[in-house]
Parts: structure tokens; C-alpha cells; sequence
């Protein structure tokens, strides 16, 4: 029996890459975002318009999904964002913002996907590498990517009865159209391809990482 998985965030860069990595492998997938379906997912399923910082609005998609898929296996949490501001001169709502669409959005997508799980399933998180170290203008991103650290090695005790395993990535750049234009003169030698993280993930996702919970997993590498 195939995999069945939701990703959330699935129309952006990142979430379009491990869409199409999960449909390669041979899982069916439901592709849920915010954004409306434009035709461009390659997952057998799509739900836009989706507010996943709102509780009801994601269980009415999730239910949606594990309909279609005939069940549920697991979920990738890609959706988030990312702001640059300094403490001291951005706007002090620039942490509700983050805390919104990184940390709530992963918590209500996991809270509901254990409510529909049979059996043992997975999560996966995006967390970020970093929170280990901070930069200037990095405060208000990085203190909800710690949440999310946390929120994975909790919810992987949480689950841990129920056979829910659930695991975080840790990219550091993301090769991204929009990071190349925000920093036009930077090396992109070690930035990480979407599809080299897509099938982190994928592994994550998967029966061959059955022994692994509660990790938080680098992804620093160009490939």
C-alpha cells in the first residue's frame, strides 16, 4: 500500500519539490495551500485556499484529503515564511507574524493530522539551522523555528504510543529564486537545492526511517 500524504505550503518552491519527489516514489499525495490551484502541483490531489493558521479551515482540508487519499500516512508541514528585520527598528507584529505562519500553522496541521492517523504515520517539520546561531535581522524568524524545534521533540514523545513519529528539518539557504534576488552577490556553492531537501523528507516520511523520532535533521549541503 502506497503512502499517503498531505504537504502543506505544497505551491511554493519547497513544497513543489517534495510534492513531486513523494509522487515519484509512488505515494499519493494531497497538495494543501493557501494560494488557489494554478494546474502546476504534481500531486494527484490539491486543496488552495486553505488558511492554516485557521483550526476549522484545516480540519475541513484534512478530512477532504484523507477522503480522497483513502487514508492518511503522514504530513509534510512545508508552509512558513520568513521575514528580515531588526528588533530594535522592525515592527514588534513581525513575531506574531512568524510565530503564525512557522510555529501555528505546523501546530494545528499536526494536532489535526493525529486526530485522522490509523496507525503508525509520520510528520515532518521545517525547522531551520539558524536557530543555533542567530544573525542580525534573524530574531523574530529564528525565535519561530525554535518553537518548532520544540514543538517536534514534544510531539514526538506525544506520539510515540500511538506510532506517530514525527521529525524536523533543518535547512540552512535554500536555493530559491527569491533568496538569489535578495542576495545577488553571495556564493549559492553551499546553498541547499529544494529537491536535495525534497527527498530528506521524503526519507522522513517513509518506512526506512521507522527508528527515528524526535530528530532534528541538518540539511547543509549544495546538491
Amino acid at each position: 500500500m502506497s503512502d499517503k500524504i498531505i504537504v502543506t505550503g505544497a505551491l511554493g518552491i519547497l513544497g513543489q519539490a517534495v510534492v513531486a519527489h513523494l509522487v515519484k516514489t509512488g505515494a499519493t499525495v494531497t497538495a494543501i495551500d493557501l494560494a488557489a490551484d494554478n494546474g502546476s502541483s504534481a500531486a494527484q490531489h490539491v486543496i488552495g485556499g486553505v488558511d492554516l493558521t485557521n483550526e476549522a479551515a484545516v480540519q475541513t482540508a484534512f478530512a477532504a484529503a484523507k477522503e480522497k487519499m483513502e487514508g492518511l500516512t503522514g504530513i509534510a508541514n512545508i508552509a512558513g515564511g520568513f521575514i528580515w528585520q531588526t528588533v530594535a527598528d522592525g515592527e514588534i507584529d513581525g513575531f506574531d507574524k512568524m510565530f503564525r505562519i512557522n510555529l501555528k500553522t505546523a501546530a494545528i496541521a499536526s494536532r489535526t493530522a493525529f486526530s485522522l492517523f490509523e496507525g503508525d504515520a509520520a510528520i515532518v517539520n521545517i525547522g531551520a539551522s539558524a536557530v543555533k546561531a542567530p544573525g542580525l535581522g534573524m530574531a523574530a524568524y529564528t525565535a519561530s523555528k525554535a518553537g518548532v524545534h520544540a514543538l517536534t521533540e514534544s510531539l514526538a514523545e506525544e506520539g510515540a504510543s500511538a506510532g506517530v513519529r514525527v521529525n524536523a528539518v533543518l535547512p540552512t539557504i535554500l536555493d530559491t529564486p527569491t533568496n538569489r534576488a535578495d542576495m545577488p552577490d553571495a556564493d549559492t556553492s553551499s546553498w541547499v537545492k529544494p529537491e536535495a531537501a525534497a527527498e530528506v523528507i521524503g526519507f522522513l516520511l517513509s518506512g526506512s526511517s521507522r527508528a527515528i523520532t524526535g530528530a532534528l535533521v541538518p540539511v547543509n549541503r549544495g546538491g
